[in-house]
């Protein structure tokens, strides 16, 4: 069985495109479940945050890519000719490798940025929990888990500016100059509005005003900022007095419509306004930039300031990226071995298999052998095996490429019909990394 990762990203596919295609916008469990019923692979995890949509799942052919691919544009109802060219494709160790710099935040739009760990365990607790998951991707998450806290944990690159919201915030400095004395609305209540409100407090704003449609909600993080919350019928009046918006809502709709704002402007006597929507879907739509006095940015703006963070870690990427590579090093090892071992336990069986029916066949003409020869005789038989399985065994074994590997090992098992005990995956299967729902 391979292992393939099909989707797109900020990197790939413009915020337009990402957000129509939003598998958490109906529940990751209706996706894992559409999945299964295309039998679209014989594991799957499915992996949706705010700037990436991928599929991660293990199948015996390449028709699984084709699979997967166009159920992105069959579930989301966006044409296959439309959403192909910004998909990705990986197999084997190089689907391993992304997972592995997506977990650790090597491949986010702020590099390093720490949400997207507890995303990644997420998206495989829920397939865990529908039943999805399976030796092969049980086994990669758990290794994307480990080289995520490696990460943390042997580099610098989970320290000072590392997440959207920090950069939303650093793009208001660059924009505004000093925060200090100004107020700020945040729309929303949930963890980047949240992560936000952090980093105004430490910018030392005059007020933070909180505003979502569940006012308890609202209240409960104005508590932990020290702001105060609004009622959402009070949203305008709150846009009218604030300096600064960030808007991070789950909003299926813009919030903040060119209307509205434009409405809001005049309450404002045109003072200036400033509007991060770090939302997707975006909270607010494109036309309100258009609007005088209105600066509108949303999450793709911020790629001014990854690259700036880029820069200023480069030697901890490297570290990073070295760290990755050592654990794909390991798991392809692991992987190359469930399609070599079986097959090289299955074809010495043969061999031996038939050396031993050879040997029975001749018994008739060996019972006058004395016990030193018929000894003999086995072992000269057993080292004429041993040679002959030899070469084979090794060049094998020295095959990196996953697809020549299933390739060597399926024509092996056809041309010496072989038949082996037990199945990749039923050997995998007991071991505790690799139990369907396991700790992540």
């Amino acid at each position: 069985m391979r292992l393939f990762a099909v989707g797109l990203s900020h990197r790939t596919a413009p915020v337009e495109l990402r957000e129509c295609v939003d598998f958490s916008r109906d529940g990751v469990d209706a996706a894992l479940s559409a999945l299964v019923e295309r039998n679209a692979g014989r594991e799957a995890v499915v992996l949706s945050t705010c700037n990436r949509a991928e599929i991660y799942a293990a199948g015996d052919t390449d028709a699984t890519v084709e699979a997967l691919e166009r159920f992105f544009g069959d579930y989301h109802g966006v044409p296959h000719a439309q959403m192909s060219e910004h998909l990705y494709t990986r197999r084997g160790a190089d689907a391993a490798r992304h997972l592995f710099r997506v977990a650790a935040g090597l491949d986010s739009l702020v590099v390093g940025e720490p949400q997207i760990l507890g995303q990644v365990k997420s998206a495989y607790s829920a397939a865990a929990e529908h039943k999805t998951t399976g030796a092969l991707t049980n086994r990669l998450f758990h290794a994307a888990f480990a080289v995520g806290k490696r990460v943390r944990s042997e580099t610098g690159l989970g320290e000072g500016a590392v997440s959207v919201s920090y950069a939303a915030i650093a793009l208001a400095k660059k924009i505004l100059g000093d925060l200090k004395g100004l107020g700020v609305l945040i729309l929303g209540a949930g963890e980047m509005a949240k992560l936000t409100g952090v980093h105004l407090q430490a910018q030392q704003v005059t007020q933070i005003t909180i505003a979502s449609r569940t006012l308890q909600t609202a209240q409960n993080l104005a508590g932990h900022l020290g702001g105060r919350a609004v009622p959402w019928t009070a949203l305008d009046e709150a846009l009218a007095a604030s300096d600064i918006v960030v808007t991070a809502t789950g909003a299926t709709e813009p919030v903040l419509t060119r209307r509205r704002v434009e409405d809001i402007m005049r309450a404002r006597r045109r003072r200036p306004l400033f509007v991060i929507d770090i939302a997707l879907p975006r909270d607010v739509e494109a036309e309100v930039g258009n609007l005088d006095q209105v600066f509108l940015y949303n999450i793709d703006d911020l790629q001014t300031i990854v690259h700036e963070n880029m820069a200023r870690r480069a030697g901890e990427l490297a570290h990073a990226e070295a760290i990755v590579e050592e654990e794909v090093a390991r798991f392809a090892s692991w992987m190359q071995s469930r399609e070599i071992i079986p097959t090289v336990v299955a074809l010495r069986q043969r061999f031996e298999s038939i050396r031993q029916s050879e040997l029975a066949r001749l018994e008739s003409k060996m019972s006058n052998l004395p016990p030193e020869a018929r000894a003999r005789l086995d072992e000269i038989t057993h080292l004429i095996v041993e040679k002959l399985l030899l070469t084979p065994t090794e060049q094998l074994k020295a095959v990196s490429d996953q697809a020549m590997v299933a390739a060597y090992a399926d024509a092996l098992n056809r041309l010496f019909s072989l038949a082996a005990n037990e199945s990749p995956d039923a050997a995998d299967a007991g071991g505790p990394e690799t139990k369907t729902g396991g700790r992540s």
